[in-house]
């Protein structure tokens, strides 16, 4: 690899995902700005969110399947014009712009947002896993704490630009072009390497064959709830084209059943993506909500500079503390399971650092260690299985994670009120129900809350008004001791990946050919 500089390519695939880390968090800290401007409801901000995570989807899906054929340089091409564009599109309306105009510009800026970033990470995963394949799990680590880091970075920008000094949001959200520029400078004129699947002329069918039907199943029903929840197709007709798609993905891999471990990978991948992003989407209004507005945003930051530290440390933990990519795995879900039970008896700030920061060290290596292990154990499924891995995380964040953990506090908080001071809870509960799969319950009106929470601040509450806040907190309490429950299942997942291993001789890094190449 003379030619190709993989330092220089590390580190704008760097650059790429810490400009998908400050586009989101700064995006997700002008809701509010859309809401008052344009007069959004909730629901509305919901869905305009929920772009972000299918936007992703698609784009690292449809880059991971083409990108061995097309090559890295133009998928990073397609990536920039579509970040370019999605500014463009965003910033089109107006402060006077009706209502509908302006949700669908925003609706299709966020889409096409998450789609760059999701091209890029189906450019990047794979880009960092073929140079360094000595590796992988170290390097993957360093390429993904630019997502905290750009996170950081645009919570700061949030919390400065907007909080302090008022600037209106499209002067914000600019921010985010500037490492898209950078990050499109690093790129411009590199050679790229080959994968190994494409070196060996592995066509998509060879590439997706440890996926299979079983792969294929984990993919399919996600989409399915994708196209009835986001898109409003009938549950009926979401479920034929999930089973046409599944018997495409029958004719392309001959139908091949798929790897066993690759199913349980991307089982666990779906707990993945609605325990780290699915959290992280809530833990900021949670927090806030027991302790302080402030508080839940320093917290937000502390969690995200932790995660951005110690990707830096991967190779290191692994090698001082003997673990396995997969013994790491196992030691973060214990981790993340402690820090999210402790997180919900927080009572002070401290307290709160403390558990979050336990939290936070669990969920680091999440992601990235299983991308690695992916690409360790399945070196011919090239980008195909990282990309499919990386988008089973993003719509289950959207899906189940972001969307459950919503649900968890109307139930609980509903709930709470109705045992402590039913007559109250009649009075302010939610005019709908809200939904989650299978399951149905009532939870608080969000303006009634919001004006009870306001009068309690103030020091002048209506009678039931401490009920209500107290029954709110509650509700965060006990979700976020549902939401533990997710990394615990991992736990047991991992345990059970590690006892395999131990059973055929410990954890190995397979090559291409079959071969296995290193121990750990």
């Amino acid at each position: 690899m003379s030619e190709i500089h993989r330092s220089r390519l590390l580190w704008a695939g760097f650059m790429a995902i810490l400009a998908a880390g400050v586009g989101f968090a700064v995006r997700g800290g002008i809701f509010d700005n859309w809401a008052g401007e344009y007069g959004f409801t909730g629901a509305q901000l919901g869905a305009i969110g929920g772009a972000g995570f299918s936007g992703f989807c698609f784009g690292i899906i449809i880059g991971g399947v083409i990108v061995d054929k097309i090559g890295y340089g133009k998928l990073v091409l397609l990536a920039l014009v579509c970040h370019v564009l999605s500014a463009f599109v965003t910033f089109a309306p107006g402060a006077d712009a009706a209502t509908a105009t302006a949700y669908n510009y925003l609706f299709w800026g966020m889409f096409i947002f998450a789609y760059a970033n999701g091209t890029l990470e189906a450019v990047a995963n794979p880009l960092v896993s073929t140079l360094y394949p000595e590796n992988r799990t170290h390097y993957l680590n360093i390429l993904h704490a630019s997502w905290p880091a750009g996170m950081v970075v645009g919570a700061v920008i949030g919390w400065v630009l907007d909080d302090q000094i008022g600037i209106h949001w499209k002067w914000q959200l600019a921010i985010y072009l500037v490492p898209t520029v950078i990050y499109g400078l690093m790129f411009m004129g590199q050679k790229y390497p080959k994968s190994e699947a494409h070196e060996k002329g592995l066509g998509l069918g060879d590439m997706m064959k440890d996926v299979g039907i079983l792969g294929g199943l984990v993919v399919c029903y996600l989409l399915s709830l994708f196209m009835s929840a986001s898109l409003g197709f009938s549950q009926t007709l979401s479920y034929v084209i999930a089973f046409v798609l599944l018997l495409a993905i029958g004719f392309i891999t001959k139908f091949s059943m798929g790897a066993i471990l690759m199913f349980i990978l991307f089982v666990a991948h779906a707990l993945v993506g609605a325990v780290e992003l699915g959290t992280d989407g809530w833990v900021q209004n949670i927090t806030g909500n027991i302790l302080s507005s402030s508080e839940g945003k320093i917290l937000f930051v502390w969690t995200s500079t932790i995660m951005f530290l110690l990707r830096f440390c991967a190779e290191f933990i692994e090698k001082r503390l003997g673990l396995s990519p997969i013994g790491l795995l196992l030691a973060c879900s214990i981790l993340a399971f402690v820090g999210l039970q402790l997180a919900a008896g927080m009572t002070g700030f401290i307290g709160a650092m403390i558990a979050l920061g336990i939290y936070a060290v669990g969920k680091t290596f999440f992601w990235p260690t299983m991308l690695a292990v992916a690409g360790d154990r399945y070196p011919q499924t090239g980008a195909v299985a990282m990309s499919i891995m990386g988008g089973i995380g993003m719509l289950s964040a959207g899906l189940l994670g972001s969307t459950g953990l919503g649900f968890a506090k109307d139930h609980y908080a509903g709930q709470a009120l109705q045992e402590k001071n039913a007559a109250i809870y009649e009075a302010v509960k939610a005019d709908a129900p809200s939904s989650f799969l299978f399951l149905n319950a009532t939870g608080l009106d969000g303006t009634k809350l919001s004006e009870a929470q306001g009068r309690v601040a103030e020091g002048s509450p209506n009678p039931g008004d401490q009920d209500i806040v107290d029954a709110s907190i509650t509700g965060d309490r006990k979700t976020l001791k549902a939401d533990s429950l997710i990394p615990f299942t991992m736990a047991i997942i991992y345990l059970g990946i590690l006892l395999y291993f131990k059973s055929i001789g410990g954890y190995k890094t397979v090559s291409i050919d079959g071969g296995e190449s290193k121990e750990e």
